[in-house]
């Protein structure tokens, strides 16, 4: 997991010195989740950060989604993507680049995919992977936020996991590998941090089970 700080590291110090620059190249840094998610059998630690830099029409991204069971000492899932974004349409981004698993099984995967706002103000992040093999994945997240006040947010949430074949050494198996609903009530003490409780629903398929389980969250959401 060194490589994997390292990179987080390269992303916050890069941004911060473009961010600075004066021909209309930008960074954004966004903490969708910082989260203790668990109940009596299940303790977990999950992140899904993102960072970007660039302009409106071309951007550089870097994003990362794992988690770590305290349990268990062990990360159950945790990659990095390293993407091109290329403005198509008010409001949406074409990607393509690499992904880089460093859990369970150190792989690449190529990415395609599409990052936007839908209808109804709905937040879509959605990818296909391609691994060395030729399989194909998919991920699906969907996000909505419902203002109770001007700092009391509802937050919706959805996250589908998907796999064409039985992946041996990933121990997937082909169909709905995982699939999250959940719902997040969060506090903005600032626009950029706002604490969060909330609940999430878990289905879970693999090649040696197959489990579901309804699950507290607590976390933190932080943006610059």
């Amino acid at each position: 997991m060194n490589n994997l700080a390292a990179f987080f590291w390269l992303a916050l110090f890069c941004g911060r010195v473009v961010a600075q620059d004066d021909e209309g190249v930008f960074s954004h840094f966004k903490a969708e989740r910082l989260e203790y998610e668990g109940n009596g059998d299940l303790h977990l630690f999950k992140w899904d950060v993102q960072h970007w830099v660039g302009n409106d029409d071309h951007k550089l991204w870097l994003k990362s989604e794992g988690d770590y069971s305290a349990d268990q000492d062990i990360f159950g899932r945790a990659d990095l993507q390293l993407l091109y974004s290329r403005n198509v349409d008010t409001f949406w981004d074409f990607q393509i680049g690499a992904r880089r698993a460093f859990e369970p099984e150190r792989t690449f995967d190529a990415v395609i995919g599409f990052q936007g706002l839908a209808p109804y103000f709905v937040e879509v992040d959605s990818a296909m992977f391609i691994t060395e093999t030729g399989n194909v994945l998919g991920r699906l997240s969907l996000g909505y936020e419902m203002l109770l006040t001007q700092r009391l947010i509802l937050a919706p949430r959805f996250e589908l996991n998907v796999s064409a074949e039985d992946l041996q050494n990933r121990g997937v198996k082909a169909g709905i590998t995982e699939m999250e609903i959940g719902m997040r009530l969060r506090y903005e003490i600032e626009r950029e941090f706002a604490p969060y409780i909330g609940l999430d629903y878990v289905e879970e398929e693999s090649l040696r089970e197959h489990h579901h389980s309804l699950r507290g969250v607590v976390g933190v959401r932080a943006w610059y």
